[in-house]
């Protein structure tokens, strides 16, 4: 059986331990949308992480949905992504970075000339973002035409491209948690007539040109995707079907032969047993397709429950959010059952060094 601190391997890359960092968005972006010189300590902090996997990243300047997040398509941001790479791989770690376009869960106010948030459907979502000055509803988005599906999945393209060129070992795919690859995946939101609305396969036709396009440019085992099947974040309401779409959806990446699958199991960062559904079943038809696929959990995991997802074998590696924050030397902690530090609510999103690269190591 394996051990949670004993090295494994996740498609083409190494790692030291089964240990992930998840991807926590933090809202320290500088001008440009770059990250911060602060983040290049943030990351390195927190290398002793088998995989670390950045805040989620946009594709675009028409994906991104949040004051002061950073991007993954201008040479700026990849200059500055660099020296967030370098210093991880100097601190022994390893890292890739979580593409995203947040489709309808956007404002006016961040987005190109002011234009309308895109999804899979004009209806808008009951809910806010961050934008200058607070927090407001998010803007009633349009439909995206047939015809710009081609260019949208060439930003992931070039932003897996991109990766590549910052120095990331790989890239996650966001395609959970109500963001725009959700939005069309779920018949809650996705109401299209189109070869991307209707049927499951149609439904999930926009995911899986994404993965095939991120695998074929930096290689599949370099590439994996985050999905949470029953999460309602974002006003995503439940699926009608979830078991037989994210069926579809695992058999198709298994054939692919992508990296991993990380996973949220029930609400993020909310109850586990939000909504029925059999994740064990969800691995193991990933796993059939496709045995050296890895299977990432996530969500209220603690230590205990981390040992024993692995040393069962019903996880290759276990993603930890928000105790990474405030524990930058987590993997320590946890392999010597050391207390852990409180998280700082108020300083979670924006601000500068303050409960974000000054939480104290173990001595």
């Amino acid at each position: 059986m394996s051990n949670l601190f004993e090295p494994t391997r996740v498609g083409a890359i190494e790692l030291s331990n089964h240990i992930a960092m998840a991807p926590l968005t933090r809202n320290r972006a500088a001008a440009g949308r770059v990250p911060s010189e602060l983040a290049v300590t943030y990351y390195a902090q927190r290398a002793s992480a088998g995989l670390v996997i950045t805040e989620a990243s946009q594709i675009s300047p028409q994906g991104q949905g949040y004051l002061d997040t950073p991007g993954i398509y201008s040479a700026e941001q990849v200059a500055a992504w660099k020296k967030v790479t370098d210093a991880v791989h100097a601190a022994g770690g390893k890292i890739v970075i979580q593409l995203w376009h947040v489709g309808r869960i956007s404002h006016v106010s961040l987005l190109p000339e002011g234009s309308a948030p895109v999804s899979s459907t004009a209806k808008p979502a009951n809910g806010k973002t961050f934008i200058q000055g607070g927090f407001a509803q998010v803007s009633e988005p349009r439909a995206l035409r047939t015809d710009e599906l081609p260019a949208l999945v060439d930003d992931y393209r070039r932003a897996a491209r991109n990766a590549i060129n910052a120095g990331f070992d790989g890239v996650e795919v966001h395609g959970a948690n109500g963001y725009l690859l959700d939005q069309f995946l779920r018949d809650s939101i996705n109401d299209r007539s189109d070869a991307y609305g209707g049927s499951i396969e149609n439904r999930a036709r926009l995911l899986l040109e994404v993965m095939e396009a991120v695998a074929g440019e930096i290689g599949a085992d370099r590439t994996g995707v985050r999905l949470s099947p029953v999460t309602p974040s974002n006003d995503a309401a439940q699926d009608s079907n979830p078991k037989a779409l994210f069926d579809h959806v695992v058999d198709r990446l298994a054939a692919l032969k992508i990296a991993f699958i990380h996973v949220v199991e029930g609400q993020t960062g909310g109850p586990r047993d939000f909504a029925p559904f059999d994740f064990e079943h969800m691995r193991q038809r990933f796993k059939a397709g496709h045995a050296q696929g890895a299977w990432v959990v996530n969500n209220g995991y603690n230590r205990q429950m981390a040992l024993e997802v692995v040393a069962q074998g019903k996880a290759d590696v276990v993603a930890f959010g928000r105790p990474f924050i405030a524990n930058p030397d987590l993997v320590r902690r946890l392999k010597e059952d050391a207390p852990l530090n409180a998280l700082q609510p108020a300083t979670l999103y924006g601000g500068g060094a303050e409960g974000y690269i000054d939480y104290p190591a173990l001595a």
